[in-house]
């Protein structure tokens, strides 16, 4: 069930939206001021908020900037909620990072309907976001698998974390001690040379030309990082 935060100060348009959200199955918390709001995100986890944009205490567009500012808020869908119905004030809404913009007053069906577009761009964004695309090569971080040019191919778990650990963050490069810290973490039996023995299996794997890689490259003396060219 998607949990959605309404955030205005208007006790009749919290009820009527609530009750319509409700109907369509959403499971509805409601705030009715911008200090209330902020909390209410710390302490739990939403899959949309409505958020008007006049509110007492802290304005809707700065809940927006504060929201859009935050490592684990800044996905969050928002749809901004006005009686404003001036074309800049729209624009400002959605240059803040709104998702979308309505003005009151607006019909239930059609709040439902931008309700239910915007989750839906939101989860196909998610998605995307499981996949890393290193030229011709595809990562997906769902299923642990690894195609390249239409054809899979096979790793071991830790030349899969390997892999991913660099493909996403291309261009940066990574002593042996750095990726045995953050891909091996734990298993203290392990020693440089063993990052050696990975990249070469991947390059094996993944390389067009292992002898000549184009995807995980070496900076001499230092260590090893993703180019990742088609």
């Amino acid at each position: 069930m998607k949990r959605i935060l309404v955030i205005d100060d208007e006790p009749d348009i919290v009820s009527l939206v609530s009750y319509n959200l409700k109907k369509e199955g959403f499971a509805v918390t409601a705030v009715h001021e911008g200090g209330e709001a902020l909390d209410m995100v710390k302490k739990k986890d939403f899959d949309l908020l409505l958020l008007d944009l006049m509110l007492p205490g802290i304005h809707g567009m700065e809940i927006c900037r504060i929201l859009r500012a935050g490592p684990k808020t800044k996905n969050i869908p928002i749809i901004m909620l006005t009686a404003k119905s001036d074309e800049a004030d729209r624009v400002r809404g959605l240059e803040t990072g709104a998702d979308d913009y309505m003005t009151k007053p607006f019909s239930p069906q059609e709040l439902i309907a931008r309700v239910k577009a915007v989750l839906r761009r939101s989860g196909d964004s998610r998605k995307q976001e499981e996949v890393v695309t290193i030229g011709s090569m595809v990562i997906n971080k769902d299923t642990f698998s690894v195609v390249k040019k239409n054809k899979h191919i096979e790793l071991s778990a830790t030349e899969f974390r390997l892999l991913l650990y660099l493909a996403e963050r291309k261009g940066r490069v990574f002593s042996r001690e750095q990726l045995l810290g953050s891909v091996w973490k734990d298993e203290t039996f392990s020693e440089p040379r063993t990052v050696d023995v990975h990249i070469r299996r991947l390059r094996s794997q993944i390389e067009d030309n292992p002898s000549q890689p184009d995807i995980i490259k070496t900076r001499r003396g230092i260590g090893y990082y993703c180019e990742g060219s088609p």
